[in-house]
Order: C-alpha cells, then sequence, then structure tokens
C-alpha cells in the first residue's frame, strides 16, 4: 500500500491588519453561516413564512451559536484557567502576567455549547415570530450540519482537533503540531457532516414523506452526535483531564443529544402511528 500522507502546513491566519488578524476560522465560520442562510431562504418561501422572519434568524443564529460555543469550551473544557480570567472568557483578548494585553480572537468554541446556545435562542425567537417552536428547530436541522461542515474544516486550516498516529495512506502530517502521520479527523468529520446535511435534506425534499413537527431536529442531532461519538475515537484529547478517561468530554456531551434526537424521532412514528389508526 503506498502511503500518499498529506503535508499539511497551512498558516491559520490569512492577513494581518494593523494588529486584527484575519483568520480561516472566522472566514469558514462566516461562509457557512451565510450559505445556511441562503438555503433557509428558500425554505422558508416554501414553508410560507415571513421575510422580516428570516432575516432576523440571522441574528438570533449567531448569537446563539457563537456564545453558547464560547461559553461550552469555557464551561467544559478549560474552567479552572476561565473562572480566574472571566475577562477572557467573553473579549478576544488574552492578558499575561504583567499586565499586557493582547488581541487573538476567539480561540475556543465548542460545538456542544454551540448547540444548545442556538437551541435556546431559537427559543426565543419562536415566540418573539409566532413560529411553532419545534418547526422552527426542524428548519434549521435541515442546515445545521452543513454549518458544521465549514467548522470541521475551519479546524483543519487550524491544524487543531488532530487525529492519532495512523499508518493508513491517507494520513495527514500537521507540521505545526509535529512529524507523525496523523488521520485528519476533522476531514472525516466535515465529510461525514455533508453526508447528514444531504440526507436531512432530502427527507425535507421528499414529498412522499409526511414528517410531523420535530422529526428532522432529532433526525439530525442522533446522526450528527452520534458520528462525533465515532470520530472521537481516532482524536487525540482535547484537554489533559480527559487522559484516562474510557469516553473524553466531547463524546460524553453527545450522549444526551443522541438520546432526546431518538426521543423525537420516536415520538414522532408513534403520534404517526397513532394517528393512521385513528383515521381508519
Amino acid at each position: 500500500m503506498i502511503a500518499l500522507y498529506i503535508n499539511w502546513n497551512f498558516d491559520s491566519e490569512i492577513i494581518n491588519i494593523f494588529g486584527f488578524p484575519l483568520k480561516y476560522y472566522g472566514l469558514l465560520f462566516g461562509c457557512g453561516l451565510l450559505l445556511s442562510t441562503y438555503i433557509l431562504k428558500g425554505i422558508y418561501k416554501k414553508e410560507n413564512l415571513k421575510d422580516n422572519a428570516h432575516k432576523a434568524l440571522f441574528v438570533y443564529g449567531i448569537i446563539g451559536i457563537f456564545v453558547g460555543a464560547r461559553l461550552g469550551h469555557c464551561l467544559f473544557y478549560d474552567f479552572e484557567y476561565y473562572s480566574k480570567n472571566i475577562l477572557e472568557m467573553f473579549l478576544p483578548i488574552k492578558i499575561n502576567q504583567i499586565g499586557e494585553i493582547k488581541f487573538v480572537g476567539y480561540s475556543g468554541l465548542a460545538s456542544h455549547g454551540g448547540t444548545i446556545g442556538l437551541i435556546i435562542s431559537l427559543y426565543l425567537y419562536s415566540k418573539k415570530y409566532e413560529i411553532k417552536y419545534l418547526k422552527i428547530l426542524d428548519l434549521i436541522a435541515i442546515v445545521a450540519p452543513l454549518g458544521a461542515t465549514f467548522i470541521r474544516l475551519a479546524n483543519l486550516m487550524n491544524s487543531e482537533m488532530i487525529g492519532n498516529p495512523t499508518t493508513m495512506p491517507w494520513a495527514f502530517i500537521f507540521r505545526k503540531v509535529d512529524n507523525i502521520p496523523r488521520h485528519p479527523a476533522q476531514l472525516y468529520e466535515a465529510i461525514a457532516y455533508l453526508i447528514i446535511f444531504i440526507i436531512v435534506f432530502t427527507v425535507y425534499k421528499t414529498a412522499s414523506i409526511k414528517l410531523g413537527n420535530g422529526f428532522l431536529f432529532g433526525l439530525a442531532i442522533t446522526l450528527i452526535f452520534t458520528m462525533r461519538i465515532l470520530i472521537e475515537f481516532v482524536k487525540i484529547n482535547q484537554v489533559e483531564f480527559e487522559d484516562g478517561m474510557k469516553l473524553n468530554m466531547g463524546q460524553i456531551l453527545s450522549i444526551p443529544f443522541v438520546i432526546i434526537g431518538m426521543y423525537f424521532m420516536e415520538k414522532n412514528l408513534i403520534n404517526k402511528e397513532t394517528e393512521q389508526k385513528t383515521s381508519h
């Protein structure tokens, strides 16, 4: 078997303007949000939802995802540090021991926290624009895997969340980390989430499949977090306290989402079966 190892040595920073860096992470994160918003515009039109509600969705979505992802990272993965440096939790800065402040951007974002933040912000959004909560969760679930695809590609550009050492011919050598061939775990996840997006979007577009509110939400988070659990087995641990754990923090946090997703799918199917029986 011929080794086709890929030497990965991208600079995470695209350009620096007067001390403010534009990084691939921010660019890809933004592209994912914009593309998801564009697709949702067509979905909103199909569902006869108001245009002003669609425009507001972007604001609610980005605030929910970003605040949740940031707090999730600080609380779930590095609470000891951020509990002593609370200002850095909210601002994109780093304060050294002599009090100097450096703009570093938001280097820590957790997908589980982003999901929780989005779910909370969508509840407030549903109340404001009088859309059924489960319906809006379903619509967001269609594009959420696509957004996750871009985020994992951003992680790849940053050479972060790398995989375990491997001799597989498609291994990446992340030169900014070491010279060891490793699983491109970020790429695995990006591909998995893109496939999940295609599956969920196809289910939504298939007219012969009549589903109640909540099914697409359940389907999406079940598939997303099941893949997260599986792919974590070929990733290095993100923080030291995970060493020695049978399941790391990412896997532990994913289990409740899988259970919730399966619950919504099962509940939807049971309600559908009940409706069919009563209609006969």
